[in-house]
């Protein structure tokens, strides 16, 4: 799967997003940056979060995958061995073990111009740099910052299917849609 306008820029989180992403999670979103990529039917899918939460907490997901269809996929995709497979892969190929690394370096910059926490400082998220162990923080960082960056997250995108194309994530939230209206 190749999703269209991909990365795309920030967006700040409108009261539309906020709802739609309430219903996603089935929860308020907490300490939400921007909307660093939406679903090809509208609704944002991967929220750019702050580094430290409004009660304080240090929260290393940057990049936190909100869409439950594209969550789903991608804990088949989990759930069929693929991490398994690409941690091996880490472990026997340097060069993609140093790639793996620049995609940990990436997720600190990135947030490291949210803000500097220092109790989560050199962590990143999804097993990053050394392991795969969280594919929906892989993807939500390829999907923010764009093909080339996190080659496990590009990867896992691309063994994607297009979830979004039997209906979109607007019909399956309706208070979204209303909202944005």
């Amino acid at each position: 799967m190749k999703p269209a306008e991909w990365p795309q820029q920030p967006e700040p989180v409108s009261e539309a997003d906020a709802a739609a992403v309430r219903k996603q999670l089935g929860r308020p979103i907490r300490g939400a940056h921007a909307v660093a990529w939406r679903c090809p039917c509208g609704q944002p899918a991967v929220i750019e979060t702050e580094p430290r939460l409004p009660d304080g907490t240090p929260f290393p997901t940057t990049y936190y995958l909100t869409c439950p269809k594209a969550a789903s996929a991608i804990g088949r995709l989990e759930g069929g061995g693929v991490m398994k497979d690409m941690n091996e892969r880490l472990g026997a190929d340097p060069e993609l073990a140093a790639q793996h690394r620049r995609a940990h370096e990436d997720y600190l910059a990135r947030r490291a111009r949210l803000g500097e926490v220092p109790e989560i400082d050199g962590i990143s998220a999804g097993g990053l740099p050394d392991r795969v162990k969280c594919l929906h923080a892989l993807v939500g960082h390829s999907l923010a910052a764009g093909p080339g960056v996190s080659p496990m997250g590009d990867e896992a995108i691309e063994m994607l299917p297009e979830w979004w194309a039997r209906s979109s994530c607007a019909q399956e939230h309706p208070e979204a849609q209303e909202a944005s209206e």
